[in-house]
């Protein structure tokens, strides 16, 4: 499975309806889970992004499609960032050796 890091800005609908963005959450982690994905933590910020996710799904064609689902519903606007772990990025480099 592949990492990706989703930087989340609330949009002004989705501020507008913070007292559900647990909940909204959850629902995501459902959405993300029908696609063969997995959303492995949120985190609420300070600064500026309002929510960071960590998030594991098979390929970038799946992410993408979750993206796309979350973001039709007019709550969210993200800036998705694909993450290597060590072993990942220890094979990548030794390509590029």
């Amino acid at each position: 499975m592949a990492t990706y890091i989703v930087l989340i800005n609330w949009t002004d609908k989705g501020i507008g309806d913070f007292k559900n963005a647990v909940g909204r959450a959850r629902a995501a982690g459902e959405a993300a889970e029908r696609l063969g994905g997995k959303i492995r933590e949120s985190f609420w910020t300070v600064g500026p992004y309002d929510v960071v996710s960590i998030a594991d799904f098979p390929d970038d064609e799946t992410a993408t499609a979750f993206l796309l689902q979350a973001g039709s519903l007019g709550n969210v606007r993200t800036t998705t960032l694909r993450a290597f772990n060590s072993d990942e990025i220890s094979a990548i480099i030794s390509k590029a050796s």
